[in-house]
């Protein structure tokens, strides 16, 4: 049996371990969900109303950073909203377009049939990937780029929204680009999104009508002078900053050390990383179980809240020799050290080989 089959062998034989032990912790608890979005959303709107109104500058500081913690751990309900099945947690998704979604420019439709392919097992680390980029074999300033261009996300967003949406109405061959390329939560430039279905396509029309109608009237109110320029720049900066905490977090989900091959599912799985506890901070910069990464790529149907609980039955029950063990990283410099260090391995090639190092 060659390595290829040994892979793929060990692989089918840990996803199936992993079913069996946690099988039972796969049905979701629609009260968490609900009381943690809530939850959730109130503490944004809260830290973002003391930014904007309080007198004193320490209190708009904190609650600057309060909004930026609480509307990233907010928008990335959307990671459990593309999982849930309909009866799932009913009325979910509408929940969290209302609360979440809409008034962010994150709507649903943005990562739905869009997550999914990061999951296709063909699909996995290859140029058809929308999540994945080999950044491993890249170079320091890609990776450099790749953290600075997400400050500019709520800026994309409203472009796409308030500016987009209309003028797509209008021009078909501009509404085609927006659909594919402008449309998705994705990190693959190359990526594009896929004709939509009948089903799609009604949730998507509602949706980008309500985010299109806030979004102008966002810009409109700040042109108009309702809204201060001081209090926009506030809420861009605030966006900068959730943007740029969710792209310093994907930094940490993956090894990125794929070029494009098509991966075997115990190579999907040693290539995504899990930061359990006793690791603290990973509270605050992967929230809604995103610290277990590894564990979602190996049991995607899982529940955020039930993702702690599945890690440590799995730790406990399977053997020392079991690939499980080997996707969990101390902490998040841990896994930067290793991306650096395959970095500083690509640059040394380069040079070896009289190629420009970056």
């Amino acid at each position: 049996m060659n390595a290829d089959a040994i892979a793929a062998k060990d692989g089918a034989k840990l996803i199936g371990e992993a079913h069996k032990l946690c099988a039972d912790l796969t049905a979701a608890r629609p009260r968490t969900y609900w009381t943690d979005l809530a939850l959730t959303a109130l503490a944004a709107y809260a830290g973002l109303a003391a930014m904007l109104v309080a007198d004193a500058a320490l209190v708009r500081i904190l609650g600057g950073v309060a909004a930026v913690l609480a509307i990233y751990r907010g928008i990335s309900f959307v990671h459990e909203v593309s999982h849930l099945r309909k009866d799932d947690v009913p009325g979910f998704k509408a929940g969290y377009n209302a609360l979440i979604g809409v008034p962010f420019l994150v709507p649903s439709f943005m990562y739905e049939g869009v997550h999914n392919l990061h999951h296709a097992k063909s699909r996995y680390g290859t140029v058809a990937d929308p999540e994945y980029l080999p950044l491993a074999r890249q170079t320091l300033w890609h990776v450099a780029a790749f953290v600075a261009v997400s400050a500019l996300a709520p800026v994309g967003l409203l472009i796409r929204f308030a500016v987009l949406a209309p003028l797509s109405a209008l021009v078909p061959a501009l509404r085609r680009a927006t659909r594919e390329r402008f449309s998705a939560l994705a990190i693959n430039p190359a990526f594009r999104r896929e004709p939509l279905t009948e089903a799609q396509a009604r949730l998507w029309f509602r949706l980008e009508i309500a985010c299109a109608a806030w979004a102008m009237l966002f810009v409109g109110a700040t042109l108009a002078g309702l809204i201060s320029w001081t209090s926009f720049g506030l809420v861009l900066l605030v966006g900068a900053g959730v943007g740029t905490l969710n792209q310093v977090r994907t930094l940490a989900a993956h090894h990125w050390e794929n070029e494009g091959e098509e991966m075997s599912a115990a190579e999907q799985f040693l290539d995504s990383v899990t930061v359990p506890p006793p690791a603290t901070l990973p509270v605050l910069w992967a929230p809604v179980g995103l610290r277990y990464h590894a564990l979602h790529h190996l049991l995607p149907r899982l529940p955020y809240h039930n993702l702690a609980a599945a890690h440590a039955r799995l730790c406990e029950l399977l053997p020392e020799t079991s690939a499980y063990h080997q996707a969990s990283a101390p902490s998040f410099r841990s896994v930067m050290d290793r991306l650096f260090g395959e970095l500083a391995k690509r640059r040394a090639e380069r040079q070896a080989a009289g190629q420009p190092a970056e």
